[in-house]
């Protein structure tokens, strides 16, 4: 295969490019990532129709299920800047081996974990979970299990994908697995349109389906076009490529683990801010889910930003490398401003979308949580600085030592400064929070600090 199935055209390094190509590739990224917090959202409300008992069931099992997922993406993620290095320098045969051996690990990841999900109900006995809950969810996690097969090839060849910076497949191929997952969800839990009602299980059999559907799609898609058949993934997919599963490895578990170190670090918050009141968890959880949807914009900012510094650094090109990262952290500062401001300005009105006002006990609740939403507008711009930051350390293949930075900012610094403030100061709730901006605001100047030092020395 000659490498002239790489379009390597002359870097163009003009501000005005890069600032382009950073909201092209941005759009799509960071459509997807909504519909795919929709999707999970979906499920949940659905499922809250059934009774409380469900409700529980079904957050328990997918929080499991997520936990599992998200330590996997790490080996997805890890793909994106091989794929970008070898983009960058026309190398085609190592394109493939990366994807090829990037969907082995994912593969072996969810065979290796299926003991897990398999044996939930154990689990989440020996975590104090009530019998009946902890039933049902086995039950949803035993077929949902399933659906991380699927689930994870689909996140290989997204990066895959991401690496030839083609972002608008991704974002199609997941806007029709909310429709495919919600019309499955609305048909197999209610048994509408004729078909069965099977309550919870019937979420995991929609989530399953719609997971499958959008890797088969996506291989149908790549399978389909000339310029990504050409890389020929499935083409001898038996055989191993050891030194490409080791990089994958080297590369994706320090992802991994840095993923699932932010991701416990908001759990142990909430379980904190548990402690002071129900008005006060209830009120976080608000602020929370806000973020968390704000979060969606710098997070696919951060894969942009992964693509657009590996595919310079992948041909060598530094000034490339430089200007590439300074559009990605000003179109993220531009919207996290934008979002701190909203967030500033309508604190009240935002709050108000999670509640029904009209009761006395959400009022009470709501005025809680204004102080929090602002909070979380600055915790807004802390979260995407360090977000992009990781992304442009990985565009260099750098994953090791920023596990190791994230690891220190958000826990010694930002799980410790959450307690201090909430507790001992007595700043309660808001407290939390400002732990919370304490901690990603290191991780923000660490990562991107790191990321300068890198970059000077070339």
């Amino acid at each position: 295969m000659s490498s002239a199935a790489i379009d390597t055209v002359a870097a163009n390094n003009s501000w005005g490019r890069h600032v382009r190509s950073t909201i092209g590739l941005g759009v799509p990224f960071v459509g997807a990532q909504l519909a795919q917090m929709a999707i999970n959202t979906t499920d949940v409300i659905m499922v809250g129709w059934l009774g409380t008992t469900e409700l529980a069931a079904v957050v328990l099992g997918s929080q499991m299920f997520f936990i599992v997922f998200i330590f996997g993406t790490g080996f997805a993620a890890a793909v994106v800047p091989m794929v970008a290095h070898a983009v960058g320098r026309g190398d085609v045969t190592s394109v493939r081996r990366a994807v090829r051996m990037g969907m082995w690990v994912a593969l072996g990841y969810g065979a290796l974990t299926a003991p897990i999900l398999w044996f939930s109900q154990p689990i989440l006995l020996a975590l104090g979970q009530e019998q009946e809950v902890a039933a049902l969810a086995r039950g949803y996690l035993r077929i949902a299990q399933w659906g991380i097969f699927p689930a994870l090839v689909l996140m290989v060849l997204r990066s895959f994908l991401s690496g030839l910076e083609r972002g608008s497949i991704i974002l199609y191929v997941t806007i029709g697995m909310f429709f495919a997952n919600a019309g499955l969800n609305y048909a197999l839990i209610f048994g509408n349109f004729g078909l069965p009602a099977w309550g919870l299980q019937g979420a995991a059999v929609a989530s399953v389906c719609a997971s499958t559907l959008g890797c088969v799609a996506m291989i149908i898609y790549i399978g389909s076009q000339m310029e990504t058949k050409a890389f020929e993934l499935f083409v001898r997919f038996w055989r191993a490529d050891w030194g490409a599963i080791r990089e994958n490895l080297a590369l994706g578990l320090p992802i991994s683990f840095t993923i699932l170190a932010e991701t416990s670090l908001f759990a142990a918050a909430s379980l904190l801010i548990g402690t002071i009141g129900t008005r006060e968890l209830a009120a976080h959880g608000i602020a929370l889910q806000l973020a968390s949807i704000a979060f969606m914009i710098p997070l696919g900012l951060a894969q942009v930003a992964t693509v657009r510094v590996g595919l310079a650094y992948g041909r060598d090109d530094m000034v490339g490398v430089r200007r590439a990262a300074i559009a990605v952290l000003a179109v993220s500062l531009c919207f996290s401003i934008c979002g701190s401001t909203l967030f500033a300005l309508l604190p009240r009105e935002l709050g108000g979308l999670f509640l029904d006002t009209r009761r006395a006990d959400a009022q009470a609740v709501l005025d809680y949580a204004i102080s929090l939403i602002v909070i979380a507008g600055v915790f807004q711009m802390a979260d995407g600085l360090q977000a992009v930051g990781a992304g442009l350390l990985r565009g260099l293949k750098d994953t090791k030592i920023p596990m190791m930075l994230a690891l220190v900012a958000y826990w010694p610094i930002g799980f410790a400064c959450a307690w201090i403030f909430a507790f001992p100061l007595g700043y309660g709730g808001p407290g939390v929070w400002f732990g919370f901006v304490t901690g990603l605001g290191a991780a923000a100047l660490l990562l991107c600090g790191r990321f300068y030092r890198l970059v000077r020395q070339r």
